[in-house]
């Protein structure tokens, strides 16, 4: 089949998934087609299978704002003629999804009728989405879309809950592609060039918006080091790092906590880690933390959105409620301060991530590719 496939190309995890999604596609001989405004951070390489279609977004000095939607909808209806794709697979709502309709619409015009298959990830629904602003919009583009999907059941029943939605919305969790976790891969790791013997390795990656709530990842990691000996690494970027070095330094913890920025070898900097921390104040579903358990690393985390689905309490981490910093620092150091503790939990959260491998839910997908392909045939 010819798919596009439609994401933000950042950091965040609806574009990884969406990238990562579209090259195990082709891998099984799909041709994708990714279609956004930069190449996908976790697009390493095109190849025969992958092509990418920049949007261009002209300026006019009439607009205050540059129309995104009107250029991604034209990109949209062109990519689909030359190339003869079959399904659009658009990740997030907005304004991925309205542009969808738009180009579904315009083609009509010339005959050509396209399914489109809507995913929904999190903050474009629960924080963006329901803005009074946005949500006649995006229930409207929803209710249009052939197929719905949400990547946790607790998005599911937020969409259901915010929105008028007349759609079935289906459950498709994140994946894990375990191959990138094999051991054989992470043979370079040199732990000592971060700490000592003696110290564990925290770990927190984000895009370091304010839902991440990083104070609190410093807090818990201050609370930690004072009992336990130990490194944060801090990976990826945004509006809250200034402060959070700010924070560390007037805390007097700068040589115990490492700035890494945005990498595109999470797994190499998860095969270093003892403990995950992710204190956000909402996720739809955790993927950081997904990614961390796959790497053999126990989470701390919070007990919001679709994180108790991911992160079970006692079993691969455990959960808190949002800001309780003493807490998390507790269950923390419950995990390090005994070795054979923490290689139970590093196996108990290996073994549990392996329900969302990409093995179980490509096929998920494809059927559901097919099926719809099948109905406009």
């Amino acid at each position: 089949m010819k798919i596009g496939i439609v994401c933000y190309p950042t950091f965040g995890g609806s574009g990884v998934v969406a990238t990562e999604l579209g090259i195990a596609l082709a891998d099984k001989g799909h041709e994708i087609h990714f279609i956004t405004y930069r190449q996908p951070v976790r697009l390493n390489a095109l190849s025969r299978n992958i092509h990418f279609h920049e949007v261009f977004v002209e300026e006019y000095p009439l607009f205050k704002f540059q129309p995104y939607e009107l250029a991604l909808s034209t990109k949209l209806v062109s990519v689909v003629k030359q190339f003869g794709i079959d399904i659009l697979h658009v990740h997030y709502a907005i304004p991925h999804a309205y542009a969808a309709y738009m180009a579904k619409q315009m083609l009509k015009e010339d005959g050509i009728e396209i399914p489109i298959i809507t995913t929904l990830h999190g903050t474009d629904i629960t924080l963006v989405g329901s803005h009074p602003n946005y949500k006649t919009a995006v229930e409207f583009s929803i209710n249009n879309s052939d197929v719905v999907t949400a990547v946790s059941k607790s998005l599911r029943e937020d969409t259901l809950r915010l929105f008028n939605v007349r759609k079935e919305i289906d459950v498709i969790y994140n994946f894990i592609d375990f191959e990138k976790y094999a051991m054989q891969d992470i043979t370079d790791c040199k732990r000592s060039s971060l700490a000592d013997d003696n110290e564990k390795i925290i770990t927190h990656v984000s895009n370091f918006r304010p839902v991440k709530r990083i104070s609190d990842v410093i807090e818990v990691f201050y609370k930690v080091q004072q009992q336990i000996p130990s490194k944060l690494l801090m990976v990826g970027d945004g509006p809250e790092s200034e402060s959070a070095e700010q924070q560390v330094y007037d805390l007097g913890i700068e040589e115990k906590v490492l700035f890494l920025g945005n990498s595109n070898e999470i797994d190499k900097i998860l095969c270093f880690s003892d403990l995950f921390i992710l204190p956000s104040k909402t996720e739809s579903f955790g993927l950081a933390a997904l990614e961390a358990m796959a790497a053999r690393t126990p989470v701390i985390s919070t007990n919001t959105g679709g994180l108790p689905e991911v992160n079970i309490h006692g079993e691969t981490g455990f959960l808190s409620s949002v800001g309780a910093v003493d807490d998390m620092a507790k269950n923390a150091i419950t995990i390090l301060k005994d070795d054979s503790q923490l290689e139970k939990f590093k196996t108990q959260a290996q073994n549990f991530a392996h329900r969302f491998s990409l093995d179980k839910v490509l096929p998920v997908y494809e059927d559901m590719y097919k099926e719809l392909k099948a109905n406009y045939c």
